[in-house]
């Protein structure tokens, strides 16, 4: 899921489109169907896997961007290829009506028959070792495969190798705009060194008992927790922010909750053709935390 904007339009909207579908949502902070359809939307773009990218356009603050779709009522949706809009929708369908409008137009993706399955499928096969170990192959025979390393970073991570883990980032530290998996990494990196330079943790606890609204005090708090992998007290900090404050700091405590997502989501279990594989029950639970939070 993206933010959309007038400046941003261009490159996440049209020209991703050329790649892959991208479903734009048309919504408002007052719109009461579209708090409903909003997880929906997040969920799907989810289990169909890259299938498409979701793409929200507030249509308060966008209104130009709302104009030019001839948005007349919200929530709209639209499908975009190959830089053009190819169907779209209005109001808040059930989700086996969104499935099937997606079905029409988007591929789920799945891995082809023959083709190796994602690293790290099943995590318990190997001991923390050899895991590394293979990650470590698996990049360093296909250094482009960005898949590959950012499971070998996430893994030298939560064994604590920070140095290691930054060597095997530095390739891809310049993909951090275009995308959100290795953003992640790139905040995680950024939490670890802020949490050696600031060793102890009261001290932004007294910043905030003596101002609950010092919200950087509060995400400097969330740094250090996911420093220590406190994945979800991390996020019940972030939320504190954005319930208080959506767009504090350019957005930086959505984003950085996005990231922490990204990080803790297992890889899908497999299932049998045709079904749906679950959420992760945290995953999922504080996707719809965000989700009302964002949209109130």
């Amino acid at each position: 899921m993206i933010d959309i904007t007038i400046q941003n339009f261009e490159q996440e909207v049209i020209a991703a489109s050329m790649n892959q579908p991208v479903l734009v949502d048309f919504w408002a902070p007052w719109c009461g169907p579209c708090k409903a359809i909003g997880p929906i939307l997040e969920k799907l773009e989810t289990e169909y896997g890259g299938g498409f990218k979701l793409a929200k356009v507030n249509s308060d603050e966008e209104q130009q961007l709302a104009g030019a779709f001839g948005v007349r009522s919200i929530p709209t949706v639209v499908l975009m290829k190959d830089g053009q809009p190819v169907d779209g929708f209005m109001g808040a369908l059930p989700e086996g009506k969104v499935r099937e409008f997606l079905d029409k137009h988007v591929q789920a993706l799945a891995p082809e028959e023959g083709e190796e399955e994602p690293l790290l499928e099943e995590p318990g096969e190997l001991a923390p070792e050899a895991q590394l170990e293979r990650l470590q192959h698996a990049v360093a025979t296909d250094p482009a495969n960005d898949d590959a390393r950012f499971d070998y970073v996430k893994a030298l991570l939560a064994a604590g190798r920070e140095q290691d883990a930054r060597r095997a980032f530095e390739p891809v530290a310049n993909k951090t705009a275009v995308s959100r998996r290795l953003d992640a990494l790139a905040r995680w990196l950024d939490a670890v060194a802020f949490a050696a330079a600031h060793p102890n943790p009261a001290d932004e606890d007294a910043k905030i008992a003596a101002n609950r609204r010092d919200f950087q005090a509060r995400f400097d708090r969330a740094r250090l927790l996911m420093a220590q992998q406190r994945w979800t007290a991390a996020m019940d900090e972030l939320l504190e922010i954005l319930m208080r404050d959506k767009a504090w700091s350019d957005d930086l405590a959505r984003k950085t909750y996005i990231a922490i997502l990204e990080i803790i989501e297992p890889p899908k279990p497999k299932v049998a053709e045709g079904q749906i594989p679950p959420d992760d029950p945290t995953v999922a639970t504080y996707r719809r935390r965000l989700s009302s939070v964002v949209l109130s």
